[in-house]
Formats: structure tokens, C-alpha cells, sequence
């Protein structure tokens, strides 16, 4: 089967297209929640949270707004972000109704909305290595020692690649560059 055959039997809910979604993505999806679930129990959770969302959510995916692994992707993180943060609200589950409220104000979201917007202009000018490093590292969250793995370098040479992206974007955004 082919991804736009199974695409379009995930649209026409053909239970098979599930299952060859997950022996074809099943590995991309553990590699991109692994960083962020250190429990097994909570990872296969995980998957089938991802796994089912595909299945209700796939009428949104759109190829002419990005490829499919980048929505599964997006999708797989989100969904173990989410788990994680639900995972450790239970664990603080006793903490007294007199808390104050932590979420952000409309000001700190608009706040947040603009910055956001002005890094993803500024990784807009990163070339496709340095942004695709970034990425790894910062919103997939994997070890350097992972990375460094993967591209065939060394630590220090992954970490030096990071800290300069990071010091090419602070200038970017309009920051002071350190050294």
C-alpha cells in the first residue's frame, strides 16, 4: 500500500489502513516521543493516543499545508507533550484549591504569539542543516548524544553546531551574541 492509498482508506475508515499505518509509522512515531516519555507503559499509551487521533483527525490533514510525516510528526509531539503534562499534574494532584491560577493572561499569550513569530521568521533564515539541528534538539528535545549519533559527530561537535545556531538566532532576534 501506498501513503495516498492509505490515506484515503483512513478517509473511508478501512480498519486495514490503520494497521498498516502503524507497521509503517510506528517507528517514526517512537523516535519522535521517546525524548519526551521516559516510561514504556506511558510511550505505548502514546502510540495509541497518536494512533487514534490519526483516525479521527485525519480528514485535517492537508497535503498542500505540509507532508504527511511532518503532520504525524507534529501530532506524535503534541500528543506526548500532552501526556507528560498530564502526567505531572496527577503527580501534584494535592497541591490546595487556595494555588493561585498560573495560566497566562491574554497579554502573556499575545506576548508569547509574537515571539513565537519572530523565531520562526528567524529560523526561516537558518540554512536546512542548521534548522533541521535545531529542531532535534529543541522541539523534539533528543540528547545531543542522540543527534551526535546519527549525523556521525562527536558531542562537542554536535553541542559547538548548537551553540552557534543559538547564537546566530539571538542576533537574529535582535539579542547580543555571547563571546
Amino acid at each position: 500500500m501506498q501513503l495516498g492509498e492509505m490515506i484515503e482508506r483512513l478517509r473511508a475508515r478501512d480498519e486495514k489502513a490503520l494497521d498498516w499505518l502503524i507497521q509503517q509509522y510506528r517507528p517514526l512515531i517512537c523516535y519522535i516521543i521517546t525524548p519526551i516519555l521516559a516510561n514504556d507503559h506511558d510511550r505505548e499509551e502514546c502510540i495509541s493516543e497518536v494512533v487514534m487521533r490519526v483516525w479521527d483527525g485525519i480528514d485535517s490533514f492537508n497535503s498542500a499545508r505540509g507532508s504527511w510525516n511532518a503532520w504525524l510528526t507534529a501530532l506524535a509531539r503534541n500528543t506526548a507533550l500532552n501526556k507528560a503534562r498530564t502526567g505531572r499534574r496527577h503527580a501534584v494532584s494535592d497541591i490546595s484549591p487556595d494555588t493561585p491560577d498560573t495560566s497566562p493572561t491574554p497579554e502573556e499569550q499575545l506576548l508569547r504569539h509574537e515571539r513565537q513569530q519572530a523565531l520562526n521568521r528567524a529560523l526561516e533564515q537558518l540554512s536546512p542543516a542548521e534548522r533541521a539541528l535545531f529542531y532535534r534538539k529543541y522541539y523534539y528535545m533528543q540528547p545531543t548524544s542522540q543527534i551526535a549519533a546519527e549525523l556521525g559527530l562527536s558531542e562537542r561537535a554536535a553541542e559547538g553546531r548548537l551553540y552557534r545556531i543559538k547564537q546566530k538566532l539571538r542576533r537574529l532576534l535582535g539579542g547580543e551574541a555571547d563571546g
